[in-house]
């Protein structure tokens, strides 16, 4: 996969844990907030990911 699609991949993720915690604090759901927190961080390791890739890349062409 290539490093626009890890960042691309891992925003979606880290909005989609974001409304999920809010979503949880509204209703008091503990799942829900563990749920989001769980998907946000992975969206975040995704766009780091991301950006390794990018680094090495342009490392590559030096």
């Amino acid at each position: 996969m290539g490093s626009t699609m890890d960042k691309a991949k891992g925003m979606g993720n880290e909005a989609m844990g974001n409304v999920k915690q809010g979503v949880g604090k509204m209703t008091d759901s503990e799942r829900l907030k563990a749920e989001g927190k769980a998907q946000e961080l992975k969206g975040e390791g995704q766009q780091a990911k991301g950006e390794i890739k990018d680094a090495v890349k342009k490392a590559g062409n030096l």
